[in-house]
């Protein structure tokens, strides 16, 4: 599952995300109201995060272009005012959640959930490539029918390999996606975690679905290698 986090407190964005990470998710995270929208606007995510005091754009002219362009993913609102007459307001622009800061991460989690479950139709939560499956509700992959045993990090980094199926994933991107910024930098733990995976994913079966394109990052896809 992949979300998006737009909140311009670093320190509450930053706390979000590596626990949504530490939970197998897949989280991009924007501090600044315009890059959010265009983010928005442009990828295919399974929930947003969306403070409303935000530089640039703020969060109520977000969540009103997100469901004026069509979009039905959820959206869970953040935010320091708990007056009911605001609460109205967001609902009535099509928020899906309302959450008032400060808050404990448990909290943030049980609504997370609830929200993937109730799911948006802009997303399958099955993702399937050659005879990989990726369940994304219960955060589990099989292949051939057998389930692959993962630990969090090797399946966020499978998760976010299959949404771009077919494309080539640079190492800073894996890094920025599935690490915290604490790994920055390092993106030799990348090469580390993808051996890990190709361990589980592809060495069992005689088709290889992760492959390396060197000098620029990793691919998967159903036309495999021998």
């Amino acid at each position: 599952m992949r979300i998006l986090v737009i909140e311009d407190e670093r320190k509450v964005a930053e706390f979000v995300a590596r626990g949504l990470r530490d939970q197998r998710f897949a989280v991009d995270v924007v501090n600044d109201g315009q890059a959010g929208w265009e983010m928005a606007s442009t990828c295919n995510y399974d929930l947003v995060i969306l403070d409303l005091m935000l530089p640039g754009l703020n969060g109520l002219e977000i969540l009103k272009r997100i469901r004026r362009r069509g979009s039905q993913v959820p959206v869970l609102v953040l935010t320091a005012r708990a007056e009911t007459a605001e609460k109205v307001a967001n609902f009535e622009a099509g928020a899906d959640d309302y959450l008032t800061k400060p808050f404990a991460f448990d909290e943030l989690l049980v609504r997370v959930k609830a929200l993937l479950r109730r799911g948006s139709p802009e997303r399958a939560s099955l993702v399937r490539i050659g005879d990989l499956e990726i369940d994304r509700q219960k955060q589990q992959a099989r292949r051939a029918g057998k389930r692959i045993e993962l630990t969090p990090k090797e399946y966020s980094l499978l998760e976010y390999l299959a949404a771009h199926a077919g494309r080539v994933i640079s190492r800073t991107m894996i890094i920025e996606h599935v690490w915290d910024e604490s790994f920055q930098g390092l993106t030799n733990i990348v090469d580390v975690y993808v051996r890990h995976l190709r361990s589980k994913v592809d060495d069992p079966h005689p088709i290889k679905l992760i492959r390396t394109v060197r000098g620029v990052g990793y691919s998967i896809s159903d036309e495999g290698e021998t």
